[in-house]
């Protein structure tokens, strides 16, 4: 029997899910207020000649492409992917890459701001038993996930390294996803190691491994905990945005039990 999980999170305004000026803000307008816009449709018609004296509800949306549950392209990362390719944008990603068989990494043990390594990748696949396999989509289960909206939502969960995500990539995983704000690790972790060492290299490491190996992931997917390791497909396309850096995917796993 066929069951789906929904690994999303919704839209919702104001939600505390992005640093100030990135948050969603949507405008609703129920079916009172918005007769009138109905009506200047039909000349001569008047309120009582709609059902219940009621038009339609719409909502007014502003919010960027990164908000709510969505797939990063290789364009959001750099400029080129694949050594110095032109990186391809949300509508340019193949959809074979958006319907996979699906493989769950928890790490949500290890402490926020932790670095993913290659060794803890393949500790933990050791761990659950799975092979990887080229075009596998790889989630990513961290502490950040069941804190959606929280205050503290920013700065919790782990990160994944540039040499783990090369590592992913290497094996011939184009999909990755995770239930933090960023597949990196939260920026006050990475600012604070910055300070102290002054490396460049650690500032969004994880993304701009995609300038070597093009490839996508997923943000603040959610209720990944309900998720065996393995077993399971994940879907997410996204929306066809022109020339975009991301879109806005609804994401599910499909389970066959």
């Amino acid at each position: 029997m066929r069951r789906i999980v929904d690994l999303s999170v919704p839209l919702k305004n104001g939600i505390k899910s992005d640093p100030p000026g990135h948050t969603p803000a949507i405008e609703y307008f129920d079916h009172t207020q918005t007769r009138d816009d109905m009506l200047q449709f039909f000349p001569g018609a008047t309120k009582e000649d709609l059902p219940d004296q009621e038009g339609w509800a719409i909502e007014r949306v502003n919010l960027t492409t990164h908000a709510g549950t969505h797939l990063d392209a290789p364009y959001h990362f750099a400029s080129t992917m694949d050594g110095g390719e032109r990186a391809l944008t949300i509508d340019e990603v193949p959809l074979e890459w958006c319907y996979q068989r699906g493989v769950k990494l928890d790490f949500r043990n290890l402490p926020d701001g932790y670095v993913i390594t290659p060794e803890d990748v393949d500790r933990e696949l050791e761990r659950i038993g799975h092979k990887l396999e080229p075009l596998d989509i790889v989630v990513v289960n961290t502490a950040a996930g069941v804190r959606y909206g929280e205050d503290d939502y920013l700065a919790r969960g782990v990160g994944m390294g540039r040499e783990a995500t090369l590592h992913l990539l290497r094996q011939g995983v184009r999909v990755t996803g995770t239930d933090a704000w960023s597949w990196d690790a939260p920026f006050t972790y990475t600012a604070e190691r910055y300070e102290r060492d002054h490396d460049a290299s650690i500032i969004w490491e994880g993304h701009r491994a995609g300038r070597e190996i093009g490839y996508c992931h997923i943000e603040k997917l959610h209720n990944l905990e309900s998720l065996p390791a393995s077993g399971f497909d994940i879907v997410c396309f996204p929306v066809k945005i022109e020339a975009a850096s991301a879109g806005w995917t609804r994401v599910v796993a499909i389970l066959h039990d």
